[in-house]
């Protein structure tokens, strides 16, 4: 064998992902060890305390369709990116946290590489190139800003396997299909909408362009792809009917996104400087100006390099990747061209993807692979005819980027890190044209054999050292259960079923700055009880963080979390508050002695339309535990005309559960200071009852005179018709594993 074979194929699977792991260990070995977990932004705010709860929910035995904890009472299942149905989601449900959430997402990276691999294997028929792409898939900016959020790498690892096996599928047909579906299934549990969106949006554009060029029987492909699709809904319904149900009770209707952290109309220099235009902040992490979603999407300038070449390519597959990755590029402008803004008119579902930025996510996915075209026919005439033009491009537009930053700055930036930064680059881009140039010779030398080994580790380190830590770690004691609470010793102490906490607007407001190192500023908020941390204490509090939320309890949040002096003290005592933040701090409380039960009955029914209900809720005379805010269609329901003699006895409350007992001299309302979302049921006295929506975005039910049990409970009718859709999917997808044959003839 050739030295020029034998290095092109010394990667094969078992040894490229050796060496992938080897290459996340040197990446991340204090988090892998278990001496230090992921913590910044969401991580830590979003994800863990997520995980967390949900955790709780499996050694209870219970589905966590509901958290108490926050914003009143929201969805939690339904959420879909908090991944209560995805199954490898045992691993931090089993394993020791915090250790086991952060290795859940390195072992995504992995896996989201070995799937890039043979994806592009399977497209080039090249060993050296798939472990190429697999490497830049894995290592670059936007993989691992996304290792934030668990459910976005989990997602965004399943992409390249779904496209090599749903395009099997429908070349081949069989128990392929099976598979196919299988693994789209995998990752529309990991609930990552819009990364879903885009993997089916290529895989459809392929197909279509398959289709037309007849490369496979058309009458099979014509069914074999709508198949899939099928049997990909079947197998996630579970998940997808409750998610579909939120949205559409949600805050988030058409209209509801705009442009926000859009990439800047110069954010195309972050693919070769990439720390020019931006600023270090939010615990030592880099982002460009007026773009916060990603801390980098740089792919290397290796793989830039290759992925531009290819565009010199005559395949037709290589041509509507280049295509499709120029599209994501242009929405991921978002409002700084017509593109997307003129497409929103058309389409205005569009709206409900925040951010155009993601845009850019179906743009790195494709790029490894045309990195990998390139590589593959590097030793071809016309790949080296292209090959030294577009490397001058490049270190030309590096020089002039960097001259751009030194003459013409922008206020906040750094200069000498931006031109340190890009002189970096270009020894990166010099030493890879080097290791490029010799494997564009069929030679017999020695060197040339540890020439790919070269270039992928020369792709790494670019990527390893192209910014400050993207996602900073510290000792896992930081997520030590309850240690807010012991600090802080609230009296009264807000517990589920009896009081809540309430972070003040101009703290929520402060807190979207970082304070210090990544550890203190964790500890800080934590303390704040910010975001959805206060899950790790179990303390229950007005607000959260979450993507939907009904759209009612919205509203009502938003009186307070639009603007930082937001104040209503009588619908503060309705809520239950007990301890609030202090004025002018932000992780000191101030009790409140004059907060309400979060169980009351005896109030005066008022028939009010929602918006006039929402001026009265924020007005000083407003009581509630003397009167009730109603809607006029529920008029007809309600007997009850005014205030009664009634009183709650035992109150309990559970995840998804109250339990009370009234007594009642006459028949009275029953209110609850909890989210209203019409998944919530009542029955008094095991009798199935009407539940009310109470001062907008609340619960109340109507009971007669006399001493009552009171039931209400969460009952997800979507959940359960969309579970038993996906229990007969999966069954029926199992027996055709092992009826179908392995492969069918086109």
């Amino acid at each position: 064998m050739s030295e020029t074979s034998r290095a092109f194929n010394f990667f094969t699977p078992l040894r490229f992902g050796i060496l992938l792991a080897l290459l996340i260990f040197a990446s991340f070995p204090e988090i892998i060890l278990g001496l230090q977990s992921f913590v910044a932004r969401d991580y830590g705010f979003f994800a863990y305390p997520l995980a967390h709860f949900q955790r709780d929910c499996f050694w209870r035995g219970e589905i966590p369709f509901w958290d108490p904890y926050n914003n009143c009472g929201v969805p939690f299942l339904a959420q879909w990116n908090t991944m209560p149905l995805y199954p490898p989601a045992l691993i931090y449900l089993l394993l020791p946290m915090p250790w086991s959430l952060s290795f859940f997402c390195l072992l995504h990276l992995w896996f989201g590489g070995m799937g890039m691999f043979f994806l592009a294997r399977h497209w080039t028929n090249n060993n050296f190139a798939a472990a190429f792409a697999g490497t830049v898939f894995s290592f670059n900016g936007l993989s691992l800003s996304l290792l934030t959020w668990p459910s976005h790498t989990a997602t965004f690892a399943w992409m390249p396997w779904i496209v090599l096996a749903v395009e099997l599928a429908w070349r081949d047909g069989g128990r392929k299909i099976i598979f196919a579906a299988l693994a789209g299934a995998m990752q529309m549990l990991a609930g990552g909408p819009e990364i879903i969106f885009l993997t089916w949006i290529l895989l459809l554009a392929l197909w279509i362009q398959q289709f037309l060029a007849g490369e496979s029987s058309r009458g099979k492909m014509f069914w074999r792809f709508p198949l899939v699709v099928t049997l990909v809904i079947l197998l996630s319904a579970a998940q997808l009917l409750p998610f579909l149900d939120l949205a559409a009770h949600s805050q988030r209707q058409t209209g509801y996104a705009d442009f926000r952290w859009s990439m800047p109309g110069w954010g195309w220099v972050n693919f070769l400087v990439p720390m020019a235009f931006g600023g270090i902040w939010n615990a030592g992490i880099f982002f460009q100006y007026g773009q916060a979603w990603t801390s980098s999407y740089y792919l290397g300038l290796g793989a830039l390099w290759l992925a531009l070449t290819a565009a010199w390519l005559r395949d037709r597959r290589a041509r509507l990747l280049l295509l499709l990755a120029v599209v994501a590029f242009l929405f991921a402008l978002g409002g700084n061209t017509f593109v997307l803004p003129a497409l929103r008119k058309i389409l205005p579902q569009l709206s409900f993807i925040t951010y155009p930025v993601k845009y850019i996510l179906l743009a790195v996915f494709i790029a490894p692979l045309l990195a990998a075209f390139a590589l593959a026919q590097l030793q071809t005439p016309k790949i080296q005819k292209r090959f030294v033009p577009v490397g001058i491009i490049l270190f030309l537009l590096l020089a002039g980027i960097l001259f751009w930053a030194w003459r013409f700055p922008f206020p906040f930036d750094d200069v000498h890190a931006t031109l340190l930064n890009g002189l970096l680059r270009a020894v990166f881009l010099v030493l890879t044209g080097a290791i490029l140039f010799v494997l564009a010779r069929k030679s017999e030398s020695k060197i040339f054999r540890i020439a790919p080994l070269l270039l992928i580790f020369a792709a790494w380190l670019d990527v390893f050292t192209h910014e400050p830590v993207q996602n900073p770690a510290v000792t896992p004691n930081v997520y030590q259960i309850n240690l807010a609470r012991e600090d802080l010793q609230m009296n009264p102490q807000p517990e589920l079923g009896g009081s809540r906490a309430m972070l003040s607007p101009a703290a929520a407001m402060r807190f979207l700055s970082a304070f210090g190192d990544p550890k203190e500023n964790f500890l800080a908020k934590r303390a704040g009880y910010c975001a959805n941390a206060n899950l790790l204490d179990n303390v229950p509090k007005v607000d959260g963080f979450f993507s939907l939320t009904p759209r009612e309890s919205d509203d009502v949040l938003s009186l307070f979390y639009t603007t930082t002096n937001a104040s209503y003290p009588r619908l503060e005592n309705f809520m239950g508050v007990s301890q609030i933040t202090a004025p002018g701090e932000l992780f000191k409380w101030r009790p409140r002695p004059d907060f309400l039960p979060l169980v009351t009955a005896g109030q005066k029914p008022v028939f009010l339309d929602d918006a006039k209900a929402f001026t009265a809720l924020t007005q000083n005379d407003f009581d509630g535990s003397k009167v009730v805010f109603l809607p006029p269609e529920d008029k007809s329901f309600i007997t009850v005309s005014n205030s009664t003699d009634a009183k709650i006895l035992k109150p309990e409350f559970g995840n998804d559960t109250v339990d009370a007992t009234v007594e009642a001299a006459a028949p009275s309302l029953v209110v609850v200071a909890q989210t209203y979302y019409h998944d919530w049921r009542v029955k008094i006295d095991g009798r199935s009852a009407k539940l009310l929506r109470a001062n907008v975005a609340f619960q109340a039910v109507q009971v007669p005179a006399g001493t009552h049990q009171l039931h209400f409970f969460y009952e997800d009718r979507a959940f359960e018709t969309g579970a038993a859709a996906s229990i007969a999917a999966w069954l029926g997808c199992l027996l055709g594993l092992f009826q179908l044959p392995a492969r069918k003839k086109n």
